[in-house]
């Protein structure tokens, strides 16, 4: 059934004009061509690259340039649909879908092999500039397009759409923590990091059938490790109260072998080298939070190569982490509200990204 819309010829929009300049602006809403889609945002995840996105940090890194409507992780109801969209991603108008942020080219020598989120001609939503096209790429608006090849997972029935943008590191947890550090039944889990991903990380493991989930985390965290434990983690380990971390670890183990760990944390470096310490023979260690180009001087190479560690370092999440996290919810089996901590209008839209900077928020909606 075909949604009314078009009593808005524009759609209001937040933009970011240069580091920490943000303007909110109506922007007009384009004919959709046969391969696109028109969608009305009903509200879109913040992570912690919003937080660099906004001060310029990732336009110096070549990642973004202005001016752009933010917004890389947007759940919206389809209002418009061209015939070829529809074809191929059997959507139609009404349906509220999850939107992955990189559309690749498949064409390019990173596609063919399968890693499309190096892809050499990718779009990115919520990054490209408004001088591409329609301007309207991000979530951080009243409506956005959906360009050709655009993956969109369909919201399941009773979800609203504030914890439908959990997609984004409910789908991180279980690429990072089964695909990428293929976790198994009985495995004991090591989770750095209690953030919303670290806390994805932790229902992933479960999912899995680990034996055993640690999940650390600051004194500030505290709230953040309780919900570890009703997730699932069998123990916490606050760093700020312990005087050797890995030593708490091997206790809170009791002597169990780790087989895998998942480093979340941002700019420490440290969980690197405690990873390395804990980890079996053989066992896998995937690292996930970005250093802020720190060296890591604490790491002592040579464990790498007698214990036989296999390192792994992940960037944004595959197709398979987003179906994963879309089967989730559709099981209602996990309380993904304890996640959810604030959902915040579109134009308090730097209010937000400074809440989920603080240690009060876990995880943040922006709605129109």
């Amino acid at each position: 059934m075909a949604i009314n819309y078009r009593r808005h010829v524009g759609a209001r929009a937040i933009v970011q004009l240069g580091p920490d300049k943000l303007e909110e602006r109506e922007i007009g809403l384009p004919s959709i061509g046969d391969g696109e889609v028109l969608l009305r945002i009903e509200a879109t995840g913040v992570c912690g690259s919003d937080q660099d996105q906004l001060n310029g940090n990732l336009a110096r890194a070549g990642w973004a340039s202005y001016p752009v409507v933010p917004g890389h992780e947007p759940v919206g109801r389809v209002v418009e649909i061209g015939a070829e969209a529809r074809r191929l991603l059997r959507l139609s108008e009404g349906q509220l879908v999850a939107v992955e942020s990189v559309v690749p080219c498949h064409v390019c020598r990173y596609c063919v092999r399968g890693l499309v989120k190096f892809c050499e001609n990718r779009f990115s939503y919520g990054f490209t500039p408004m001088t591409v096209g329609c301007g309207l790429w991000g979530g951080f608006a009243e409506y956005m397009v959906l360009r050709p090849n655009t993956v969109a997972h369909v919201v399941p029935d009773g979800v609203p759409a504030e914890l439908a943008t959990l997609f984004n590191p409910l789908g991180a947890g279980f690429d990072w923590t089964i695909r990428r550090a293929e976790t198994a039944p009985g495995d004991v889990v090591l989770v750095f990091g209690s953030g919303q991903r670290g806390l994805a990380c932790v229902l992933a493991a479960k999912s899995a059938g680990a034996s055993q989930i640690l999940v650390t985390g600051l004194e500030k965290d505290r709230h953040k490790l309780d919900i570890a434990s009703k997730l699932g983690a069998t123990a916490t380990i606050n760093v700020d109260e312990v005087g050797n971390v890995a030593d708490a670890i091997r206790i809170a183990v009791g002597g169990e072998l780790i087989d895998r760990v998942i480093d979340t944390t941002p700019h420490a470096t440290a969980p690197i080298a405690d990873a390395i310490e804990l980890i079996r023979p053989g066992g896998v260690i995937v690292v996930a939070g970005l250093k802020g180009e720190a060296n890591l001087d604490v790491v002592k190479a040579d464990r790498i190569v007698l214990k036989a560690i296999d390192v792994r370092g992940v960037v944004s999440v595959a197709s398979w982490g987003y179906a994963q996290a879309m089967k989730l919810m559709a099981a209602d089996r996990a309380p993904l509200e304890l996640l959810h901590t604030h959902t915040v209008p579109l134009g308090e839209l730097r209010q937000g990204i400074d809440l989920l900077k603080s240690s009060q928020a876990i995880h943040v909606s922006i709605v129109p």
